[in-house]
């Protein structure tokens, strides 16, 4: 049963916080929420490994109201030197399965009503994956897409590790999530605003600043180009660019909340921090 936060509750996110990493690691054990009827949203890339994977979840689990999990690419590599050795739809199933172990929910649970300040909106994490439709400019077809960036020396580590098993590809995986998804989103009250919480944007804009372009096609799908509007979102969260910013999309506000490498944030002024989803700061 989730309780109705408070009149100072604050609905928080981030992502990309990559346990594997000591700094990293450190600053997640320092995170705290500012009252106790705060929840978190965590917008995917929280490790590779399902020890590193559990340990962040219930530690944020134990100190936030309600923590709210969807998945990114990280979660769903397969090292070598992961013992747990699943792959694929198999792996995901299994953190799944943990998160509700510890009361962390998932793309594959109801999807739950913010109720504080700023509310109510209905808060759904979403599993869509991407299916290389955010091509280069003047580029038509996946595979000369994908020749691109093989040629520029600029392509994810999602080829190596991120298995679609049982599907054929990554992109029959991400259609295969497109369509459960848009059912369940479309099922939803029509009087209710959402807050759509992806690891990927759900828009092309977001990644024309990326240093290299080519790698768009490895940051989400034109397929839910229209989803902010379409499913009445109040606020679209992702992450996986680590490019931790505001933008606005046909007047919906996107949140990037990244956390990144510490390669990434030590460099910036000030360390990473939770972000406020609602109410609007």
């Amino acid at each position: 049963m989730i309780r109705t936060p408070g009149d100072d509750a604050k609905l928080l996110a981030l992502s990309d916080l990559h346990v594997s990493y000591s700094e990293n690691r450190t600053l997640v054990e320092g995170l705290r929420p500012g009252s106790d009827d705060d929840w978190l949203l965590i917008a995917g890339d929280v490790g590779e490994k399902l020890d590193d994977i559990t340990w962040a979840l219930d530690t944020l689990r134990r100190r936030f109201a309600t923590v709210v999990w969807a998945p990114g690419n990280h979660e769903l590599w397969t090292r070598r030197d992961d013992p747990s050795e699943l792959r694929g739809e198999a792996k995901y199933l299994r953190i799944v399965e943990l998160c509700r172990e510890m009361g962390v929910l998932t793309p594959e649970d109801p999807y739950p009503v913010w109720r504080g300040p700023g509310g109510p909106a209905v808060v759904a994490p979403l599993f869509l994956l991407y299916d290389y439709t955010f091509r280069p400019d003047g580029v038509t077809t996946q595979e000369a897409a994908l020749a691109q960036a093989y040629k520029e020396g600029v392509v994810c580590t999602d080829e190596v590790l991120l298995h679609p098993d049982p599907y054929p590809t990554r992109e029959a995986w991400c259609r295969a999530r497109l369509a459960v998804t848009e059912e369940r989103l479309a099922s939803l009250d029509p009087d209710l605003p959402t807050v759509l919480v992806n690891h990927y944007p759900l828009v092309r804009e977001p990644t024309r600043i990326l240093r290299y372009p080519v790698f768009a096609q490895w940051c989400g799908t034109e397929h839910t180009a229209d989803w902010h509007l379409r499913f009445r979102a109040a606020v679209a969260v992702y992450g996986h660019l680590h490019i931790p910013r505001t933008t606005y999309h046909d007047g919906v506000r996107f949140e990037e909340v990244s956390v990144g490498y510490p390669r990434e944030w030590q460099k910036r002024p000030a360390p990473p921090a939770l972000r406020q989803i609602l109410p609007t700061p």
